[in-house]
């Protein structure tokens, strides 16, 4: 009878341990879901835009894109056909990549006209890390909590990005 009880209290440690094994494994996204603290120089390289900036009880589109990117590009141009539809959402888009092609990107696709949607450089490159992204773009879906609604990689068209805000 001891021998049961001390397997059974063993069984158990090594499915606590296991648990915790695959809680560290897991990306940060999936442990923190909520907007990260995000720090994004601006276009004009001197402004910085951070999570503290985004507007109080708006869902927001974290959009994590590179300016050489065709799939990105035709992200852009669909959100803008559809820019209407996006009003009530903040659009942050950021890169990795050097300021002066984030600034190609923007004037590329006239994105100062926009008012909901601020793009800058993460400059401390956290972003695709805290993803663990692998294609681009990259999507991430906030509602007015800020709390993680679901995450996408890759092209994905308007209707859904616009869905999982519904």
């Amino acid at each position: 009878m001891h021998k049961l009880f001390l397997g059974i209290f063993f069984l158990i440690i090594a499915g606590g341990l296991s648990a915790q094994q695959n809680s560290i494994n897991m990306p940060p996204y999936k442990r923190f879901p909520v907007v990260p603290p995000f720090k994004l120089l601006k276009s004009d390289s001197v402004s910085l835009f951070t999570k503290a900036d985004l507007k109080k009880n708006k869902p927001v589109l974290v959009i994590v894109f590179s300016p050489e990117c065709d799939h990105c590009q035709h992200e852009m141009e669909e959100i803008i056909k559809r820019i209407n539809d996006f009003k009530k959402i903040q659009i942050v888009m950021t890169t990795t990549w050097p300021l002066h092609m984030m600034n190609d990107f923007y004037k590329k696709n006239d994105l100062q006209r926009f008012t909901n949607i601020t793009v800058g450089k993460d400059i401390s490159n956290m972003l695709p890390s805290f993803y663990s992204i692998r294609n681009m773009p990259y999507l991430a879906f906030y509602d007015k909590k800020g709390d993680l609604i679901d995450t996408f990689e890759g092209s994905l068209p308007v209707e859904k990005v616009l869905a999982k805000f519904e």
